[in-house]
């Protein structure tokens, strides 16, 4: 990965990721994340299974835009590999996701209406609503994006904490 430890979403990404082979096995990298975490001093707190890890900030400190980190490991000959996600909390994403749909397919159905009005040669004034949508659309992904920028400091804050648990480099 190409970003270095201060800045783990260097550039915009929606959904910021990292992958990193270790030699470590799945059990060791668990056992260091689940000790980390159990820290009376843990900057961060989190769930550990079996195949995965979440991390997310304290309670206290969390926010509506706060990120969560979602670790998977994978057993490899050499060791394994630790994929890392850095997402919204799962609230925020359904939010979003639910509001793209609800527009794309008002779209569509607004397009298709339109067109058929079009077709029957009758005024299809319905149309002008798609650059509308088109705005709107716009609109909620300059607020993920403004929402991303807020919790930056929060993914960095949960980017430390796993360098430190691991004793790897992201």
């Amino acid at each position: 990965m190409s970003n270095t430890i201060e800045d783990p979403v260097a550039g915009y990404k929606v959904r910021p990721r990292f992958k990193i082979e270790t030699n470590y096995s799945v059990a060791i990298l668990r056992k260091k994340l689940q000790d980390g975490l159990r820290q009376s001093h843990a900057t961060c707190i989190g769930i550990v299974n079996p195949c995965y890890v979440t991390i997310y900030i304290p309670h206290k400190d969390q926010h509506y835009w706060s990120p969560q980190l979602n670790l998977t490991f994978e057993e490899t000959e050499k060791g394994s590999v630790l994929r890392g996600l850095y997402s919204p909390r799962p609230a925020v994403w359904t939010m979003f996701v639910f509001f793209y749909a609800l527009i794309g397919l008002a779209v569509l159905f607004i397009g298709v209406l339109g067109l058929s009005y079009i077709m029957l040669d009758k005024p299809a004034t319905i149309l002008w609503l798609v650059p509308v949508l088109s705005l709107i659309f716009l609109s909620l992904y300059m607020v993920a994006h403004f929402g991303q920028k807020l919790g930056e400091k929060q993914m960095i804050t949960l980017h430390h904490f796993t360098v430190q648990c691991t004793e790897l480099v992201i």
